[in-house]
């Protein structure tokens, strides 16, 4: 169907030249159709194919199409936090847009003048070891009640490994990925390993009780850090797991090449690109020369990253401000350039998508909760954007997730 069909009345001649100009582009959409209804209460459908996907859109505000001209996906989920749009399936909508991207590329990309000024905002927030500790406290400090609420009970904020079972328990999900990660690292009972980014010390817990190993795990959040060493406190775990607040390019002086394991779980997204050969360099001088790293990381599809390494995403706006995502051909590359050699990779994107749609779920069962913490309803619609942009991602394969085991 296109917007011209009988079925749906023509678009007003009134519309704003913006709007006319979006709603062309959607209707070259490929995959599936979008319905949109308009502030007038109009409905018109657009998109080539009357099988699949079928999504909707209401529209209270026009000027969110010239919004979205300038500042692409940024725009779209500022204009969805603040009221101007809106859809009875969030999740369905974005996933349809996201398996368009092609079509919608000259929307959703924003090169217009708010494009340009989001990525100098990205780019003035790069991930020196000053401005990387205020950008995961800008993350990761809202609070470990906040968190709790709609995190499974491991509290571990990272893809969950459902082996071919999506149905199955979250928890033990979570823990077949930490299983499998010290599988990789193989390191000897009693062994000590490092793990980059240690979380709310579930990972650590985990490797002390199963494996006997001693864990140091290393964060730049406060919070965390502080709820991560009273986890280990209640599990009488303090002689066998540290944890200290250290930036991952001082590990090497810290503690030097002692460790017979690294772990890194889907914190070097937020490393920034500038430094991805530092990182790679810290966890090359952290190794035994026999020791293995096993590094979880989310990254983007190489036909895909110079657009968008040229922008900047709402995802480096609002939730990670000075990440980036590596290609898998890439992070093998900044690897190799460390003298690491990536001997497994292992990807699991459909198994992210899973994890998002039970955290959206129960962030939407403790909207109450949530906001009784202080948070605005603005805060919680920018949160369930964030949660199905990414389901989106991982829907339509732009993005993946996976387990990349090195070796020196």
């Amino acid at each position: 169907m296109s917007a011209t069909d009988t079925t749906f009345p023509p678009l007003p001649p009134s519309l704003p030249i913006a709007a006319r100009v979006l709603f062309k582009l959607l209707g070259g959409l490929r995959h599936g159709r979008i319905t949109a209804t308009l502030p007038d209460k109009s409905r018109h459908e657009f998109g080539a194919s009357t099988h699949g996907v079928h999504a909707h859109i209401e529209i209270h505000d026009l000027a969110i199409c010239t919004q979205i001209l300038t500042g692409g996906d940024v725009a779209f989920g500022e204009g969805y936090f603040n009221g101007m749009w809106d859809s009875p399936d969030l999740v369905l909508l974005l996933t349809l847009l996201a398996k368009n991207q092609n079509e919608l590329m000259p929307a959703f990309y924003g090169r217009g003048w708010k494009g340009w000024l989001f990525k100098l905002r990205h780019l003035l927030r790069n991930n020196s070891k000053k401005q990387a500790r205020k950008n995961i406290e800008a993350h990761y400090d809202l609070g470990n009640t906040f968190y709790r609420e709609w995190l499974d009970s491991t509290m571990t904020y990272s893809s969950a490994l459902f082996n071919g079972n999506l149905q199955g328990d979250f928890a033990a999900a979570q823990i077949a990925k930490y299983e499998r990660i010290l599988t990789e690292i193989n390191a000897p009972i009693g062994g000590h390993i490092l793990e980059i980014g240690c979380g709310w010390g579930g990972f650590a817990e985990y490797a002390a009780t199963s494996r006997g190993l001693r864990v140091t795990g290393i964060t730049l959040s406060p919070a965390q850090l502080e709820s991560a060493r009273e986890r280990i406190k209640a599990a009488g775990l303090e002689s066998q797991v540290q944890f200290e607040l250290c930036d991952y390019r001082d590990v090497a002086k810290r503690f030097g090449a002692t460790f017979d394991g690294v772990a890194s779980i889907e914190m070097f997204e937020a490393v920034g690109q500038k430094y991805w050969d530092s990182y790679f360099q810290a966890v090359q001088q952290a190794l035994r020369p026999t020791a293995r790293a096993c590094v979880q990381v989310i990254t983007i599809d190489e036909k895909r990253f110079e657009q968008y390494e040229s922008t900047s995403d709402f995802i480096q706006q609002y939730i990670f401000p000075g990440g980036m995502l590596p290609s898998p051909e890439r992070f093998e590359v900044k690897a190799n350039g460390a003298q690491m050699q990536v001997i497994e990779r292992f990807e699991f994107g459909l198994d992210y998508a899973e994890t998002l749609r039970r955290w959206l779920r129960q962030f939407d069962a403790r909207h109450d909760e949530i906001t009784a913490q202080g948070f605005s309803q603005n805060f919680m619609k920018l949160w369930r954007f964030y949660l199905a942009y990414c389901i989106a991602g991982f829907e339509a394969g732009s993005i993946n997730v996976g387990q990349y085991t090195l070796s020196r």
